[in-house]
């Protein structure tokens, strides 16, 4: 056998080994994980959105810093969209098709992850653990089967603050100002559904995220004699609904949405129209809220402030959305260590859709966060909160359910 015969079959070998063995999923080596994912790093929503990507970038610093994931680092690189679902396409497009990331993870906002999904979706690459409740990312799971939202569904959220209203409020009528997308259609078809005969919705007026203000919106709804203002919004626009009824001396209860239930939100309000603007309101929580009296022995709280004193160190402890951040990369954690050594895109999205993690310290207590290849709601339980003398207290010990 002559040597140039010899190495050309050598090189076949070779060859035909290769092709018989897994070959490494773009974004994953040895020895890191590379993650992507968009939010608002500058706009005027990054102040309320670039503190989730901050807290999972810390919670991996965290990690990384005891040995990683089944001894992989974690690299998290963040491009910002500043909250255009435009920009969020092709922020996308350039982390998979150029940094040819592994999964993309904790992207932010409801119609940003719509506009996003066929892509991400064509090409196959996890696209998890997203800022989204939306019915519409769950029930299409079918034909985006990559793409899973983290927050609880915006119906089961909606329908859970309309069943306590009509528990609790004589002759309830209810106006609500609503984001015109999934997001805020979602929570209004949810209190409708939750309010049911016991109650109306007399008024409901919606904003686009380019309005100046809501205070005509306001306006509007007050005109309607309600004696509940719901206010499904953003934490900017949120701020400002709440002002404006001050400014109208419209005094009706108040209920405001999740997103919008970091405690700077109603600090803000408090400091420009007086304590009594948001005394009183409902809200619904599924973190843990740093800033509570009540909870600075826990764990979990303890854990989020060891970890931002030591990778955030110039973040505000303050901000739920940090806290937020720390609970969706938690999550990614255990779905990576459940996905294993043979790390591929296919293994990660299979540990996504079985999940069920009954600790993560950051999540209100009581919560288990579990999926199914037909259930993409790692959260199904809400703990209803109310907002009296400076913070949010909960209210009554019992979990509502939040499933569409």
């Amino acid at each position: 056998m002559t040597r140039a015969l010899a190495a050309a079959l050598l090189a076949l070998a070779l060859a035909s080994g290769a092709s018989g063995a897994t070959a490494a999923d773009p974004g994953v080596s040895s020895t890191e994980i590379l993650l992507g994912g968009t939010a608002a790093l500058s706009g005027p929503e990054s102040a309320y959105y670039a503190p989730v990507a901050r807290g999972a970038q810390a919670y991996f610093a965290y990690v990384n810093g005891r040995g990683g994931v089944l001894n992989r680092k974690i690299v998290y690189k963040v491009v910002d969209d500043a909250y255009d679902p435009t920009k969020t396409v092709e922020a996308t497009r350039q982390l998979i098709q150029q940094d040819r990331v592994f999964a993309i993870f904790n992207s932010i906002g409801t119609e940003h992850t719509l506009a996003v999904r066929p892509l991400v979706n064509q090409a196959k690459v996890p696209h998890l653990f997203l800022g989204t409740g939306s019915r519409s990312v769950a029930k299409d799971s079918g034909k985006y089967p990559w793409t899973m939202g983290f927050l609880p569904s915006f119906f089961g959220e909606g329908r859970s603050y309309g069943r306590h209203l009509a528990a609790t409020v004589k002759k309830l009528r209810v106006a609500v100002l609503y984001e015109d997308d999934d997001y805020g259609r979602d929570l209004l078809a949810g209190l409708r559904a939750g309010i049911g005969k016991k109650g109306r919705v007399v008024a409901s007026a919606s904003y686009s995220l380019t309005d100046p203000d809501v205070n005509s919106q306001v306006a509007k709804l007050k005109a309607s004699r309600a004696n509940v203002f719901a206010i499904f919004a953003l934490p900017k626009q949120a701020i400002q609904a709440f002002l404006a009824a001050n400014r109208l001396g419209w005094r009706a209860k108040s209920v405001v949405s999740g997103v919008s239930v970091d405690p700077f939100v109603m600090n803000v309000v408090r400091a420009s129209a007086g304590k009594r603007a948001a005394e009183g309101a409902i809200s619904s929580a599924y973190l843990k809220v740093a800033t509570d009296p009540a909870l600075a022995k826990d764990p979990g709280v303890k854990l989020y402030k060891r970890v931002m004193a030591a990778y955030c160190r110039d973040c505000d402890v303050n901000a739920l959305a940090h806290i937020y951040g720390m609970a969706v990369a938690y999550t990614m954690v255990e779905t990576l260590k459940k996905a294993g050594r043979n790390l591929t895109r296919a293994s990660l999205l299979q540990a996504a859709t079985h999940l069920r993690l009954g600790t993560n310290p950051f999540l209100q207590p009581g919560l288990v966060l579990q999926t199914g290849p037909r259930d993409y709601y790692p959260i199904e339980r809400l703990r209803l909160m109310s907002y009296v003398n400076g913070r949010w207290r909960a209210l009554g010990k019992s979990l509502v359910v939040a499933r569409p």
